[in-house]
C-alpha cells in the first residue's frame, strides 16, 4: 500500500453521520459542565475529567477518524494542520504526527502495554483518596466545599488501621506529607511503566489521559469509549473517598466497613475487566498508526 492510500474509504455521509454521532454523544457530557463553569460553580465529580486531565471539552468533542482512513468529499481544513488532501479524498498525515511526538508514543505503549501484562491486585480498598486528607485542616482539603464524612481523627483513624498499598504516581503525588510515609510503595514518575496494575481505578480512568494524547491517530470513538469509563470510575473512586456527596445525589461506599470494601472491590474488578477491553483496543490502535503510511 502506498502512502496516497488509505486502508478505509468512508464516504461523505459515512464519515459525516460517525462524526454527528460523536459530537451528540459528548454534548450530552459537557453541557452541565459548560452551564456551571459560566456561573463560578464546580462539581467534584463531573468537572474532574476536564480540570484534572489537560484536554478540554472542545477538544473532546472534535472529532478525528484515526490513521490509515481516507474521508472522500472532505477539506482538510476542517480537519486541521495534520491532514492532507490526497487525489480521491482527505487523510491524516500520520507520518508527520509520529514525528512531532517522538518517543512519547513508544512510552505510552509500554505503559499500556506493562500494565495489561500484570495480575490486578484489588486490595487497595480506595485508601488513595483518604491518603490525600490525612490529618489535614478542613481549609487544606481539595473539595473545601463538601464536608468529610466523620471527623479528621476518625479519617485519620480509617488510614492508619488500613495498610495503604497505591501503585500509582499521580494519585500517590497527591498525598499529605503525613500519608506518604505510611504507602507499601514509593511510586515516580520513572518507575510508572514498571508498577502500574490493570486492578488501579486510577490506571484505569488514565485510559482517557493516553487516548487523548494520541489522538488524532486514532479515532475520536475510541477516546469517547475511555472518557465514559473513567466518568464512571471517577463516581466509585468519590463515593469511596472520606467525602459527604450525598446531596449531589452519590451515596457513599463505606470502604471503612466490611460491607464497603466488598462493594468496592466488585466495583473494581468490572472496571478491571472493561478497562483490559480499552487497553487492548488502545494498543491496536498505536500498532495501526505507526504502520499507517508506511506500506
Amino acid at each position: 500500500m502506498s502512502a496516497t492510500i488509505a486502508a478505509e474509504v468512508l464516504t461523505g455521509p459515512q464519515w459525516r453521520a460517525r462524526r454527528a454521532a460523536h459530537e451528540s454523544r459528548v454534548d450530552g457530557w459537557i453541557a452541565a459542565h459548560r452551564d456551571r463553569r459560566r456561573v463560578g460553580r464546580k462539581h467534584p465529580v463531573e468537572d474532574f475529567l476536564f480540570t484534572y486531565y489537560s484536554s478540554r471539552p472542545r477538544q473532546l468533542r472534535r472529532w478525528h477518524p484515526g490513521a490509515d482512513i481516507l474521508l472522500a468529499d472532505a477539506d482538510p481544513a476542517d480537519f486541521g494542520r495534520d491532514y492532507t488532501l490526497r487525489s480521491t479524498g482527505v487523510t491524516l498525515d500520520a507520518a508527520r504526527v509520529r514525528s512531532r511526538r517522538g518517543d512519547a508514543i513508544a512510552w505510552m505503549r509500554e505503559v499500556l502495554a506493562g500494565t495489561a501484562s500484570r495480575t490486578p491486585q484489588f486490595g487497595c480498598f480506595g485508601m488513595h483518596e483518604w491518603a490525600m486528607v490525612y490529618r489535614q485542616s478542613a481549609d487544606e482539603l481539595r473539595h473545601a466545599d463538601w464536608p468529610l464524612r466523620l471527623t479528621p481523627a476518625e479519617t485519620a483513624a480509617v488510614v492508619d488501621a488500613n495498610r495503604v498499598r497505591c501503585s500509582h504516581f499521580d494519585a500517590f503525588r497527591f498525598f499529605t506529607p503525613a500519608a506518604r510515609p505510611l504507602n507499601v510503595l514509593q511510586p515516580t514518575r520513572s518507575t510508572q511503566a514498571a508498577l502500574e496494575q490493570p486492578g488501579c481505578l486510577h490506571a484505569n480512568m488514565d485510559l482517557y489521559k493516553w487516548a487523548y494524547k494520541l489522538s488524532p491517530l486514532i479515532s475520536s470513538e475510541l477516546v469517547a469509549d475511555c472518557f465514559a469509563l473513567a466518568r464512571e470510575i471517577r463516581t466509585v473512586d468519590m463515593q469511596a473517598s472520606p467525602y459527604d456527596l450525598t446531596d449531589l445525589g452519590y451515596p457513599p461506599i463505606r470502604i471503612e466497613t466490611a460491607e464497603g470494601r466488598s462493594e468496592y472491590v466488585a466495583a473494581q474488578r468490572e472496571f478491571a475487566d472493561r478497562a483490559g477491553v480499552l487497553r487492548v483496543r488502545l494498543i491496536d490502535a498505536i500498532d495501526a498508526a505507526m504502520r499507517a503510511g508506511d506500506q
